[in-house]
């Protein structure tokens, strides 16, 4: 078996990944383009580890039998024209849930704090005045979160959420299933779906919008996703409500979001992605006091190959033992 990775690996990641498949050839190395990665592939291989893959890759020369997504989103292959049904394609959701939920309650809290003000006057060297500024202040305590895509992001943010005191609204697919079923950190996330007080379903989103003081946005993009959060959505909305989105752009049609800051129909928003990125300099949601922008780094964070190996590693021993993979993308549903 050949394993190709086109992110070099650290000594320890390579010991790992050589136990789970003993007697595997695996070569790794950083690649920069898709061109490095054509190369390094070279008269194909069994398995693929990679962020980034080329149209080549998924030819039936290439004799790839399983990919392994770096990403927790699929669509940027699912969109190319090759045939996927020979492939089996996993992807890394799950190993960011952390530190992707840390990241929506920092921007949640900065909001709730006026950080968002503070920073600004600051620069400007002005000292704000107590009175105005604590009426915009409130207690993350007894409010309501309404989670958009209950996978394991969501619930990890369901879990911070609940230590925060606060009551938690989700939404998913398929209302009924529970359980988690993809890649989990010990010890984080709602495996059985017992946090919620109430889930939803995608037909349900406008009530779940209306009773949330909070809302957080999760799911993939998918053709089903796409523009779920639209004008008639953002309307639903509370007026004091805040609007995070750590899922994709396009699940957010920016123009309406765009519109409904300037009414001020809702109080503001935390966007770490955007329908085109990198965000156009001339983008109006720049100037927005109460926006809060980050460019797609949510999911950053300084052990993100190590945990990508310990669901790798676990993948390719079911792999070798020809057992089911964990967060395997389902073709007809897009994620």
């Amino acid at each position: 078996m050949k394993i190709v990775s086109s992110v070099a690996l650290a000594p320890e990641q390579r010991a790992a990944i050589a136990g789970a498949a003993p007697g595997a050839e695996l070569i790794d190395r950083q690649c920069r383009s898709r061109e490095d990665i054509e190369a390094l592939v070279g008269s194909g291989c069994d398995v693929l580890m990679t962020f980034h893959v080329p149209s080549s890759i998924l030819a039936p020369v290439a004799r790839v039998r399983w990919l392994q997504l770096l990403t927790a989103g699929a669509d940027h292959v699912l969109k190319q024209p090759a045939d996927l049904s020979r492939i089996v394609i996993t992807h890394t959701s799950g190993i960011h849930s952390v530190v992707i939920a840390q990241h929506v309650f920092a921007s949640i809290l900065a909001f709730n704090h006026r950080f968002h003000l503070t920073l600004r006057a600051q620069l400007r060297h002005e000292w704000l005045e107590r009175e105005p500024f604590m009426a915009g202040v409130h207690e993350l305590r007894g409010k309501t979160i309404g989670i958009i895509g209950y996978g394991s992001l969501g619930r990890e943010v369901a879990r911070i959420a609940q230590a925060f005191g606060m009551s938690v609204l989700a939404l998913k697919r398929e209302p009924k299933k529970l359980q988690d079923e993809g890649w989990v950190i010990p010890g984080t996330g709602d495996p059985d779906g017992s946090i919620p007080r109430e889930i939803f379903g995608p037909d349900q989103r406008e009530e779940l919008l209306a009773r949330s003081d909070y809302v957080v946005i999760t799911l993939p993009h998918t053709k089903d996703t796409y523009h779920f959060i639209g004008a008639r959505e953002l309307a639903a909305m509370k007026p004091q409500a805040y609007l995070v989105n750590v899922g994709r752009g396009e699940l957010i049609d920016q123009q309406a979001l765009v519109e409904a800051l300037m009414q001020k129909r809702i109080a503001g928003v935390g966007l770490d992605v955007f329908e085109r990125e990198p965000l156009d300099p001339q983008s109006p949601l720049w100037d927005f006091e109460q926006a809060i922008l980050t460019p797609h780094i949510a999911g950053s964070f300084s052990g993100y190959m190590d945990r990508a190996c310990e669901l790798f590693v676990e993948n390719l021993r079911r792999f070798v033992a020809g057992r089911p993979l964990v967060n395997q993308v389902d073709l007809s549903r897009g994620y």
